[in-house]
Parts: C-alpha cells; sequence; structure tokens
C-alpha cells in the first residue's frame, strides 16, 4: 500500500549543477519560508499553547518527501508508504492519528497537514505544519487523561483524510471533527492558521521555481540535503567509537502509582552507521506515558544534537538519515503497541534528550551536558464561572537548563528552544486566575564549575471552581549532574487551600477539584551541574547571592561562604574549600545521579512528601518477549 502521486506533467526533473551563490539564496531563501510559516501561524491562531508558545512545528520537503527545512523530521516518506489513496493538485492532507504515522506525530492532539506543492503539471514539494490543540474531545478538559488505558479515550483520532480535494473544501468533515471539541473556536482558528502557514510556503517555493527554473531549485534542494549527508559523515566517523557505550535514565511515574520506567539505549557505530539500539527499554505502560517514538524523529534528535555540539552551522535536514540505525523493541514504552494511549508522552520524549547527552558526551566528557529541563510540564484549568461560561486553560511551564561545557544554563527556560512563556498578562486577561508568583527558584540549579539553570515558581491563585491537573516529570529521581557538578533540585507541586489547608499534590495527577481563592505553586525543576563546584569563581556566587539565583546556605555547595549580602569571606571560602577537597575520595564521577533508586524510594515520603512509585507490573510474557527482541 502507497500513496499515488497524480501529476499532469510526469517529465523528470533535470538534475544541474548549482553554483554556490545560487544554493546559498535558495538555502536562505527556504530558512526565510519557515521563518515566515512561524510567523504566519502565530499572528493567526486563537490558542494560547500556539499563538503565546509557539507549539507548532513547521516542515518543507522535496517531491519525494524528505524535509529540507523543519524541526522534527520528514513524516511525510511513512505517509506516503501508508496512505491508501491520491496526492494531486490541490489536495491538502489532514490527520491526527499517531498509529497512521507511525508515530511521526506523537500524540492526538498535534493536528497536522500536508499541502503538497504543484507547478505546471509536476509536484515540486511538500510543506507541512502541525501544532497542539488545546482540546480534541475524549474524557478530561485538555484531552491528555493521566489515567487513560488506551488511545481511545483521548479524544478525536483522524486518519489521514482530504480537507481539500483538487481544490474543493471539505466542509461537513471540518464539522465532525469540530463537534468533538470542548472549544471549538480555538481549533477551527488554530487548524486554519496552520492551513494559511502551509499555504504561505508554497507561494514562496512557486516563486523561487519561476525565479530560479525547476530544475534548479529541485537540484538545490538535492545538494541540501547531499551536503548534509557529508558533513554528518564525517561528524559521525570522527566522534562515534566502534565499542558499544550505554545510557539509561527514567521517566519518574506513569500518574497510576508504577514506576519508575526505564529507557536504554547503546550506541556504536558499524560499516559507517550511527547503530542506536533501544534494548533493556522497560515494556509499554498500561497509562499513557508511552511515547510511539518514530525512527525519523529519532534520527532528527540525534542529528540535532550532534550538528548543535559539533558544528551549529549545518543546516538541519533528512539528507544524513540513512546513516543511521534505529532499532526499538516492539512492546516497549518506546514502541508501544496499539491502541496503547499515547497523551502523557511528553516526558519520554524530552528524556531521550539527556540520553543522547549521556552517550555521546562518555567518550568526549568536554562536550557532555548534564541533564536538564528535559519536558513539557502541563497545568489544566477548566470549569465554567459565574458568568456562565467555559474556560479552559493549557499551559507549558519552563525549567532550568543544563550546566554546559560553555557555561551556566539558563534560569526558568523551555526545553524547545523556539517556545515562549504565556505573559501573565494574558492569562490573567483571559482565565479566572491571578498570578501571585513567578520566579526562579534559588539553588534548585545543581552546583558546578558552570551551575545549572534554576526552576521556576509559579503560584497560581485560581478565582473560580473549576478543575485542575498537572502533568510533570523529575519528581523523583533527579537531574543528573556531570564532570563533579551536582544534580538539579526535583519539582513539587503545593497547593494551598483558602480554608488554610496545605496539601502536596502529585505531579501526575487529574480532576483535581479547586475553589475560589485556592493557589497552586508550581515548582519545576532545576538542570544538573557542570564540574567542580569548588572551581567556580566565588565572586559570581557572591553575586549570584545578590540577584536572588543561590542563597548563602547553597552557597556552601560551592564551598564558598558568603553573607545574605553577597559579601564573600574569603578566609573561611578557602578553609571550606579545602576541608571538602581533603574528604574527597576518589575521582569526582562523571555522572552524578543523586541517591538510587532503591533509596529514594525509601526517602520518598520525607523528601517529597509523596508515596514512592511502586515497582511496575508487566506480565511473564511481555519481559520475556522483549529480551528475546
Amino acid at each position: 500500500m502507497s500513496a499515488t502521486i497524480i501529476q499532469a506533467n510526469d517529465t523528470p526533473f533535470n538534475k544541474v549543477a548549482i553554483d554556490p551563490v545560487t544554493l546559498d539564496i535558495i538555502e536562505n531563501a527556504l530558512r526565510n519560508a519557515r521563518i515566515e510559516m512561524d510567523t504566519t501561524l502565530v499572528r493567526t491562531a486563537m490558542s494560547p499553547g500556539i499563538r503565546e508558545q509557539g507549539d507548532a512545528f513547521p516542515l518543507i520537503a522535496d517531491p519525494q518527501g524528505r524535509m529540507v527545512v523543519g524541526q522534527f523530521g520528514s513524516y511525510i516518506g511513512p505517509f506516503l508508504k501508508g496512505y491508501d489513496g491520491t496526492v494531486e493538485d490541490g489536495d491538502m492532507i489532514f490527520l491526527s492519528d499517531p498509529y497512521s504515522v507511525e508515530g511521526a506525530i506523537s500524540h492526538s492532539n498535534d493536528w497536522l497537514v500536508l499541502l503538497p506543492v504543484f507547478k505546471d503539471g509536476r509536484l515540486v514539494a511538500y510543506t507541512s505544519m502541525f501544532g497542539h490543540q488545546s482540546d480534541i474531545g475524549g474524557k478530561v478538559a485538555g484531552s491528555m487523561p493521566i489515567d487513560a488505558k488506551t488511545i481511545f479515550e483521548e479524544g478525536v483520532r483522524i486518519p489521514p483524510v482530504k480537507i481539500w480535494r483538487k481544490g474543493v473544501y471539505n466542509e461537513d468533515l471540518i464539522k465532525l471533527v469540530m463537534h468533538q471539541t470542548r472549544i471549538p473556536d480555538w481549533c477551527t482558528a488554530d487548524l486554519n492558521a496552520l492551513i494559511a502557514s502551509c499555504r504561505v510556503a508554497a507561494r514562496r517555493i512557486v516563486e523561487m521555481c519561476e525565479r530560479f527554473g525547476d530544475d534548479v531549485f529541485v537540484s538545490a534542494t538535492e545538494e541540501l540535503l547531499a551536503r548534509n549527508h557529508r558533513a554528518m559523515k564525517s561528524l559521525i566517523e570522527s566522534s562515534i567509537g566502534e565499542a558499544p557505550v550505554s545510557f539509561e535514565d527514567y521517566i519518574c511515574d506513569d500518574g497510576r502509582g508504577y514506576g519508575p520506567y526505564k529507557i536504554k539505549c547503546t550506541m556504536w557505530r558499524e560499516n559507517g552507521k550511527v547503530v542506536l539500539d533501544f534494548a533493556g527499554t522497560d515494556p509499554q505502560s498500561t497509562g499513557s506515558i508511552n511515547f510511539l517514538l518514530n525512527e525519523n524523529m529519532m534520527r532528527m534528535f540525534f542529528g540535532i544534537y550532534m550538528i548543535m555540539v559539533f558544528d551549529p552551522h549545518i543546516l538541519f535536514n533528512d539528507g544524513y538519515y540513512d546513516l543511521i540505525d534505529i532499532r526499538i523493541p516492539a512492546g516497549s514504552l518506546l514502541k508501544p503497541k496499539f491502541p496503547a494511549a499515547l497523551s502523557g508522552r511528553t516526558h519520554a520524549l524530552g528524556r531521550l534528550f539527556d540520553i543522547l547527552g549521556g552517550l555521546l558526551g562518555q567518550k568526549t566528557p568536554q562536550f557532555l551536558n548534564a541533564a536538564g529541563f528535559s519536558s513539557s510540564p502541563h497545568l489544566f484549568y477548566s470549569g465554567t464561572g459565574s458568568d456562565g461560561e467555559w474556560f479552559q486553560l493549557f499551559q507549558i511551564g519552563f525549567g532550568g537548563i543544563p550546566g554546559r561545557p560553555l557555561g551556566d544554563g539558563p534560569d526558568g527556560h523551555s526545553l524547545w528552544p523556539n517556545f515562549t512563556n504565556v505573559p501573565n498578562e494574558f492569562l490573567e486577561r483571559y482565565f479566572p486566575l491571578r498570578i501571585e508568583r513567578y520566579e526562579t527558584v534559588p539553588d534548585s540549579g545543581g552546583a558546578g564549575l558552570h551551575r545549572g539553570g534554576n526552576g521556576i515558581i509559579m503560584t497560581y491563585r485560581f478565582l473560580e471552581p473549576g478543575l485542575i491537573a498537572i502533568h510533570d516529570d523529575r519528581w523523583f529521581t533527579y537531574p543528573w549532574g556531570v564532570n563533579g557538578g551536582e544534580p538539579g533540585a526535583r519539582a513539587r507541586k503545593v497547593l494551598r487551600r483558602a480554608t488554610g489547608v496545605e496539601e502536596m499534590v502529585g505531579n501526575k495527577q487529574e480532576d483535581i477539584p479547586v475553589e475560589a481563592g485556592d493557589e497552586l505553586d508550581f515548582i519545576t525543576w532545576g538542570g544538573g551541574g557542570w564540574g567542580d563546584p569548588l572551581a567556580r569563581d566565588p565572586r559570581l556566587v557572591g553575586k549570584e547571592i545578590i540577584q536572588g539565583l543561590v542563597t548563602p546556605k547553597g552557597a556552601l555547595a560551592y564551598g564558598v561562604v558568603a553573607s545574605a549580602e553577597g559579601v564573600v569571606n574569603q578566609a573561611g571560602t578557602e578553609a571550606l574549600r579545602a576541608r571538602l577537597i581533603g574528604g574527597r575520595v576518589g575521582e569526582l564521577p562523571l555522572f552524578n545521579y543523586g541517591p538510587s533508586i532503591e533509596t529514594l524510594r525509601e526517602r520518598a515520603l520525607i523528601e517529597t512528601g509523596l508515596p514512592a512509585p511502586r515497582q511496575p507490573v508487566w506480565s511473564k510474557h511481555d519481559t520475556l518477549r522483549l529480551a528475546a527482541e
């Protein structure tokens, strides 16, 4: 089964030589078209998740569906292979079902549109955009139920369908889809924004073809892909060894009381290719934390990490994909079997970046990053206000970026580099709440020569009764430090009732009732530290005390004695550092994970105020099958 491309003109493109100046112009024109897609989207969408935070991802691909510019890697190839239909001029494809595109979109909240770009009857490119919808129906507001056991509980699933067929809009289809959501005005506007962004990029592609010629444009895209292949091949040969290296990390829990869940990856170079083998990853969860990991997406994650560490000037595209072999056991947390729930996949998705860092940095510790804000914690707040109107908030929180070889991790930043925060003024204008605090949490970044970024505390005061839900991680396991750096602080959520009662709430919890006057401290985790904390300049620690990033007590982790005003006691600092260095045994660890899982289970109630997650339970069949594979 595969898609049938119908062209009025099926004359093959002629491959022509591209001079460097023309290639540079086309490359930058494509980059600008991608930026224009983003701009169009945020100016026409309605939901704060897309309009304010930018939770949407563009793509421009060549006629074979290979991404030339974009962010998540191309899902067009798997789509074309599995789509039993035609692709014609005037068509636009609409879908949201992860299982229909091999996980290229990873949960049903992500709506994707795909526009084939034709010129003079020939397919010259594809443009595509997907964005997170704030609600698609299902059992809870926001459509991301923590306790879901199957994807059928997570809202409407849209298989690949034509929203436009030969230039005719399928209005009935859209009426059917919008009938499922609690906020159809937002979803309608956001869908139209996705469509508009794809059409803008399509116009730019046609303009490039008219300016340079179809053959030149298509040849230029092929050369951009080939150039990326050459660059990545060189990086792989120089940076990846033939001896296998392994790394593992954890998702703290599944929101159903079980965890932690292990993700393990082993990497080596074989016959000029990188192999990333996820054997040893735990079986799929009965909850919604599964991540249907698309192999091309993982290739893009790997490539982005390599490029940003070793050569940031390389253009992200699909050109190097044949150099990376991805192996994921079926039935595991990263390749769950249908109809496993997927809506909480963000935690596993983000944890992959920590795992890549741990893999790539073991042989080159000078390039190693600590663990950082590898997730997108969500807060949901919904209900019917005193005015009789339905309100519904979906917001992504920020946290501490890890300490890095080049310096400290930023405080209060997003996992995704292009995300921005929702302004507090926007939240207070459109939702019945008030933001009482929005600031970094001192000492939450791990101590190191380069400090991990601090997490943030965002205190919400709810002004109307309603329900809230929290989706977060790293409350049980620590964001680890590297090269002698300390782990970052873990996440916490504290609910203070208007009655004066204070309670610790879980980091994955659904349908928590709140009343007017209740306050929630939404505290995110910090990044791990990089390098020996005792090598950090005491004057910098003193300055950070003044800035409120470090406390005098926290300064002791750097061996620095200082006052609340940031005045460093030089003699006291030298004496403390000498004592700390004298008490060390052996070399500083390459990775500092904090206490073991067993120790954390024993301390959970004391350290977090929450019971430890129970050991996940799998059938003997699941365990034996994964071991065999």
